[in-house]
């Protein structure tokens, strides 16, 4: 039997056995499957940021570098005029992707509620910022931000029904890097900072709107140690993403976010850097990574690529038991 034909079917039985023996199940076929491969296989992911027009590009680029598809392929609602009124593109490529049998991510950098949108990434876009009296605004229901954050939420909503009315699951990491005070939603600790506003994400867009497609990933990065400041509860997130950047892969972050995520699947939400095959090898629970857009040939060889898709414990989308479609 062909190397790549055994390792699929030793990867299937593993599936199917763990899938008999664990008494984690869940609402969705993919997290089922990132708690069956946890500690023994990384999807290998790619993002795709701008153009919405062309939403495959990091990921057609991966599949010419290395002759395989990523596994996990991921998608941004984005904030520009012109992304904004591509997001139908995205959104048709997520269902494409997913009828693939690729894993789908989306997130959203998302204009403050407080200004305009379409926004840049400036002072008045992404990287703005709220005085407290604005973000207790924010957060209190009915009053004028809150009800603008909403409005946001329901031009985001359409594409997320559109997905779910096609049968694709949707890691959804909505309100990134928590810690990151950069962003306008980022970098307020405490019970009614960063976490209250993903829980008001949360519940609007689960029970409001009424979709039933979204796996929550709370998502952090490596440049704080106080994630416990930022967690929303642990009923409001199914995966636990940590972006590196700044840090590296140290094992001193691997084994403080280990605790963090529990028994529920963690993986390296983003990165610059891919994680080395030895990496992967000593810190098995990350059950998938995915680099960032043109970081991927930016930060790494064409070698280095290869190499880590070439890694046994990594898994391609041709490697993945694939989805089926509902309606």
């Amino acid at each position: 039997m062909p190397m790549k034909r055994y390792k699929l079917f030793l990867l299937a039985i593993s599936v199917v056995l763990l899938a008999n023996c664990t008494s984690t199940k869940t609402p969705f076929k993919t997290l089922d499957y990132l708690y069956s491969i946890s500690g023994k296989y990384t999807v290998a992911g790619q993002h795709n940021k701008e153009p919405n027009a062309v939403p495959d590009k990091w990921t057609s680029e991966i599949y010419k570098i290395t002759g395989k598809y990523p596994g996990l392929w991921s998608g941004d609602f984005l904030f520009q005029a012109e992304n904004i009124n591509n997001r139908g593109i995205m959104i048709t490529e997520a269902i494409k992707q997913w009828g693939n049998g690729a894993i789908i991510n989306l997130m959203w950098h998302t204009c403050n509620p407080a200004f305009d949108e379409p926004c840049g990434w400036d002072s008045v876009g992404v990287m703005s910022h709220l005085s407290d009296a604005q973000w207790n605004e924010l957060i209190t229901d009915g009053t004028p931000l809150n009800i603008s954050w909403k409005k946001r939420m329901d031009k985001v909503a359409v594409y997320l029904q559109d997905l779910e009315d096609h049968g694709v699951e949707v890691l959804f990491r909505p309100l990134h890097e928590m810690n990151q005070g950069a962003f306008w939603w980022g970098g307020r600790k405490g019970p009614k900072g960063t976490a209250e506003l993903y829980r008001i994400t949360h519940d609007y867009f689960t029970n409001t709107k009424g979709l039933h497609n979204l796996i929550w990933v709370w998502d952090m990065q490596d440049m704080s140690r106080d994630f416990a400041d930022y967690n929303p509860g642990d009923q409001y997130w199914d995966v636990f993403g940590f972006d590196v950047y700044d840090k590296g892969y140290d094992s001193t972050w691997y084994n403080y976010v280990l605790p963090i995520a529990g028994d529920k699947p963690m993986a390296i939400g983003e990165c610059a850097k891919l994680p080395s095959p030895a990496i992967l090898t000593s810190q098995p629970r990350w059950t998938f990574f995915m680099v960032w857009a043109e970081l991927v040939v930016e930060s790494n060889t064409t070698q280095e690529i290869q190499d880590v898709y070439n890694v046994p414990r990594v898994l391609t989308r041709d490697e993945l038991p694939g989805w089926i479609i509902s309606k």
